[in-house]
């Protein structure tokens, strides 16, 4: 296993199956705040999504190994208990939850993957040292920082016959939403996030979900990346291609260039255009909150609109 380094461009974007992020201030909703979550939890189908949830605040680390070979790696819960819940381990037995191992594309057991922000990592197949598997560790940690995933988890687990706390409900248009995502019924889910914000306009967390909803839809359609390969040499002014290119960017986790090409796009037209290009960076910095990232493009915006 070589010197790792590692990127957030995974070959599945999970993060659809994830709730809306809780507004800071929330229980275990900022993403520097610690997650009432155990350090090392046995993950199945039925828990997956919320999995997925807790990578939103703190990286998670999946390892997908056989109850009929070797079992869970021990060097991994070790390191667990040795990062004091600066990430979370969970495990996945392939036996038991064979779609998880489809969603990794896992080839071979075991394999350990992160998500961070709802989007997988590949890091490693089989056994290695202590010392390579923590170099893998910090690269994740660095990565997840670099995301704005601090958070870590409580390592607190319920006493006995103490029932864990249960989640507040969704509100119903979202909890529709989710289960049509679920069921990959972008169109429904799309529908129910609108029908959330007629309800009620100021609902950020639909209208970042939807935005999100809707980005799916569109790279779906339009065939991935190879929308970037073909506004390669097309002048900003063709606002269609740019428009299928940066979806394509923003998919795929490659959040500058999505703002820097629009951004070019919005100074080099005006009118219907530019506002088309306007529309879809806003729709973007929805969809990604606060990261670091939409900050300084909401700042260059700005700017070449003023």
């Amino acid at each position: 296993m070589s010197q790792p380094s590692l990127n957030l461009h995974g070959a599945v974007d999970l993060s659809a199956l994830a709730r809306p992020a809780q507004p800071a201030g929330a229980p275990g909703g900022a993403a520097g705040e610690a997650a009432d979550a155990p350090l090392v939890s046995d993950v199945t189908e039925a828990t997956f999504q919320q999995t997925v949830e807790l990578s939103m605040r703190v990286p998670v680390v999946v390892e997908v190994f056989a109850s009929y070979a070797q079992g869970p790696s021990a060097t991994l819960a070790e390191l667990a208990a040795e990062y004091g819940g600066r990430f979370h381990l969970a495990r996945v037995d392939v036996e038991t939850s064979p779609q998880i191992a489809q969603v990794f594309q896992v080839q071979a057991v075991p394999t350990v993957v992160a998500i961070v922000r709802g989007q997988p990592i590949p890091l490693y197949q089989g056994d290695h040292p202590v010392e390579q598997v923590r170099q893998v560790i910090d690269e994740v940690l660095r990565v997840a920082a670099q995301a704005g995933v601090t958070g870590t988890v409580s390592g607190a687990a319920p006493e006995e016959g103490e029932a864990e706390p249960a989640e507040p409900p969704l509100p119903p248009l979202h909890a529709e939403a989710l289960e049509a995502i679920e069921r990959e019924d972008y169109t429904a889910a799309a529908d129910a996030y609108r029908r959330a914000l007629k309800e009620n306009p100021g609902d950020h967390e639909a209208s970042a979900a939807l935005a999100q909803v809707e980005l799916i839809m569109r790279t779906s359609a339009a065939g991935g990346l190879e929308a970037v390969t073909a506004a390669q040499d097309a002048p900003p002014t063709d606002v269609a291609a740019h428009l299928a290119a940066a979806d394509a960017e923003m998919a795929a986790g490659q959040y500058p260039a999505a703002f820097d090409r629009l951004l070019a796009v919005v100074r080099a037209t005006a009118g219907e255009d530019r506002e088309a290009a306007r529309v879809r960076l806003v729709e973007y910095f929805d969809i990604l909150g606060s990261d670091p990232a939409v900050t300084a493009a909401r700042r260059a915006l700005a700017s070449a609109l003023y």
